[in-house]
């Protein structure tokens, strides 16, 4: 009896000792490619010639004018987020709560998440070839420029573009989750439209709204794509953060000064995100309501709506456009050379299979690591403080900006044999990312049924039998969705990796960056072409599993 009872206290205590191993793993992975390069970054803002100190902080101010730097980064950012939101509201209200067609809502829907499959770098070019002087909007429009796209506008429009995605997936999800039976209630009580809009649809939105704002702002604020294209004379800490790094003359303490500096409004915007938390109002059951018939509403909406996608439409189409032309804007005969000189350079050709490599291997490395993450933190009942700081990591990553990331890694690992590998792209990009994958999963495993675990084990299964059996077919769904999360990430991100990339281990928004200084702008159209068709094949791989599997389970 006494070996019986034995054997099922180790039963029960196999799974937290398999859980201590992952999370030991984590925190060691973790502590080596995280803690430590930020600690360098650190040390290396603080020393000089003089010692240790300040001076380059107070030479940054004196010097490159970093206060002024700041302001437009400010302004730019929360002007741009401020903007982000007010459309993505529009987009999701009319998604959510008109009696548009369907098809149409899809549409929308679609190309207002288009912008997260190109890199941002691509979206301050193709802002020069839709809205410059000889811009395909500008031509369509009689040859009029609609403004001046270098410096503050060009940033701006940049940003809106590339935050809206994550503005509208916000929105949307909470507006999804509102429960509309308020709207009957409010007639009832004879409210006028606008006290009706605001205590049904804006107050409950509250938290999203600020959360998208704040959001958009951390986004904006890091960035480097799009002030790099279009920012002109208009400098912000971002381009001055590349300046002082990989400029003429590189300053690598000037420059960790910078980045210093760069993580504490990315750091008071993580916090802030988890403040504006306590806003959200959550309904125990939402009721399904026929909205009120009402085409004056829909007619309105639907027309902002399709004003909001022309403008991302405008900028992809040039993408599109200006590659299949003999050579843009003067003569307009189509052509498929730019296309046959990409793919007839093998150097470019190499470039395209580093980037597949690097997503594929960055897909699955995260993947695989998120996943024993959030089954050593969520499915055991291992709580100790190893645990708890495992589970803070995501918060902690989620607040370095990728700049910040790459220049620590070039610190870091400068001379060893990690430099110029993929390896070590790899695991930069998996950190850099690593907090919406952590957290999707977190969810996912916190929803599953607890006793699983227990039941398997009184039938005599081990820790890994259970989740081989039982957890991971039911967890497959969200993997799917974190593999594509991590692909198209690495292949869109410029900024985490631009400072650790060798020649050999060139990717393809690396090299645009390097076309650019050739300007060779067709090639670099042909290219973010690449990265378009690579993640919308993804996508559409993924979710073609995901409906096989759910048209199984249904048949079950």
């Amino acid at each position: 009896m006494t070996s019986a009872v034995g054997g099922r206290l180790g039963a029960v205590s196999r799974p937290e000792s398999n859980a201590k191993r992952i999370v030991a793993l984590c925190l060691v992975l973790f502590g080596i490619f995280l803690a430590v390069p930020m600690l360098i970054i650190l040390y290396t803002s603080l020393t000089g010639p003089e010692g240790v100190g300040l001076g380059n902080f107070v030479r940054a101010f004196r010097d490159l004018g970093l206060g002024t730097i700041l302001k437009n980064s400010f302004a730019t950012s929360l002007g741009s987020a401020l903007i982000t939101t007010t459309l993505a509201f529009i987009i999701a209200y009319t998604v959510e709560y008109t009696d548009a067609p369907g098809l149409f809502k899809r549409a929308i829907r679609i190309v207002a998440m288009l912008p997260m499959l190109l890199p941002t770098i691509t979206y301050g070019f193709a802002i020069i070839y839709a809205f410059g002087k000889q811009g395909l909007i500008t031509r369509l429009l009689g040859g009029r420029q609609l403004f001046n796209i270098y410096g503050v506008n060009g940033i701006v429009l940049g940003y809106i573009v590339y935050t809206l995605p994550v503005s509208f997936v916000l929105i949307e999800n909470t507006m999804r989750y509102i429960d509309k039976k308020f709207l009957i209630i409010s007639r009832v009580l004879s409210d006028r439209a606008p006290r009706s809009f605001f205590t049904t649809v804006f107050r409950p939105l509250l938290g999203t709204l600020a959360a998208s704002i704040i959001q958009c702002f951390f986004l904006c604020f890091t960035d480097y794509g799009i002030p790099m294209a279009v920012g002109g004379r208009f400098e912000v800490i971002a381009t001055a953060l590349y300046g002082q790094m990989l400029g003429a003359l590189p300053d690598f303490n000037g420059g960790s000064a910078i980045a210093v500096m760069m993580l504490i409004p990315s750091c008071l915007s993580i916090l802030l995100l988890a403040y504006m938390e306590r806003f959200n109002i959550s309904y125990k059951q939402v009721s399904r309501v026929e909205l009120t018939p009402n085409k004056v509403r829909d007619i309105v909406w639907s027309v902002l709506s399709i004003l909001i996608s022309l403008l991302v439409i405008g900028i992809f189409a040039t993408i599109i456009v200006v590659p299949l032309v003999s050579g843009w804007p003067y003569d307009l005969s189509l052509t498929t050379k730019n296309f046959a000189s990409v793919f007839g350079d093998s150097g470019l050709v190499r470039v395209y299979k580093n980037s597949i490599v690097v997503a594929l291997m960055t897909a699955l490395f995260g993947t695989i690591l998120v996943y024993g993450v959030g089954l050593a933190t969520v499915r055991s009942k291992l709580d100790t403080a190893a645990a708890k700081i495992t589970r803070n990591i995501a918060l902690i990553s989620n607040t370095i900006p990728g700049m910040v990331l790459g220049i620590a890694y070039m610190l870091t690992f400068s001379g060893t044999p990690l430099q110029n590998t993929f390896v070590l792209i790899v695991i930069c990009t998996v950190i850099h990312y690593y907090a919406t994958p952590y957290l999707m999963m977190k969810s996912s495993l916190e929803k599953m049924d607890p006793s699983w675990e227990t039941t398997a084990r009184l039938m005599g299964d081990s820790w890994f039998d259970t989740v081989r059996r039982v957890i991971t077919p039911n967890a497959i769904p969200t993997l799917l969705e974190i593999f594509r999360y991590y692909f198209v990430n690495a292949m869109v991100t410029v900024s985490a990796v631009i400072f650790i990339v060798g020649a050999d281990t060139a990717l393809l928004t690396t090299k645009i960056k390097e076309l650019e200084h050739y300007q060779q702008f067709d090639d670099i159209f042909v290219l973010s072409l690449l990265i378009l068709v690579s993640n919308l094949i993804l996508r559409a791989i993924t979710r073609g599993m995901m409906t096989r599997r759910a048209k199984k389970a249904s048949a079950a």
